[in-house]
């Protein structure tokens, strides 16, 4: 047996914080549908699985403090979300096995190449779920419990 909801959970809290990184330090709006694209309610009205389980990992980062936001938008999203200093230092981190870069590049260049950040945004795109998960979970290490950056 698999457990693909915990792939779901790593692609879910990826795409959440990297919207709120993208956006910081302003306060967003963060719907579930534009993280999974659209979900069709079952016969109750009710959201899908899937997007109940989107909010859930959203719900679940504000409950450990990488972000917050202010009121929920039904089961569509939350309101006023922002990270916070945790997320923010999380993602803004140096992977030190992302900096083998060309020397030519400004330093800058070479930050933001490094970052968590960056190395999330480049796993989701190219759909690459175990490195995400690898990723993600170094989002949920503080740096005392990181032994070494494995990407």
């Amino acid at each position: 047996m698999t457990d693909l909801q915990i792939d779901d959970f790593y692609k879910d809290c990826a795409a959440g914080l990297l919207q709120l990184y993208q956006a910081f330090p302003r306060r967003i709006a963060l719907y579930v549908e534009d993280l999974i694209g659209p979900s069709e309610p079952d016969e109750f009205g009710l959201p899908s699985k899937r997007h109940e389980s989107c909010l859930g990992a959203l719900l679940w980062l504000a409950d450990e403090g990488y972000l917050r936001f202010d009121s929920s938008i039904r089961f569509e999203a939350l309101d006023q979300a922002v990270l916070t200093e945790k997320g923010f230092l999380r993602l803004s981190r140096s992977l030190s096995a992302a900096r083998a870069n060309p020397p030519d590049l400004p330093p800058s260049i070479l930050r933001v190449r490094a970052s968590l950040a960056q190395q999330l945004r480049e796993a989701l795109r190219s759909a690459d779920s175990e490195r995400l998960a690898r990723l993600a979970r170094l989002v949920f290490e503080s740096e005392s419990d990181a032994t070494g950056d494995i990407v």
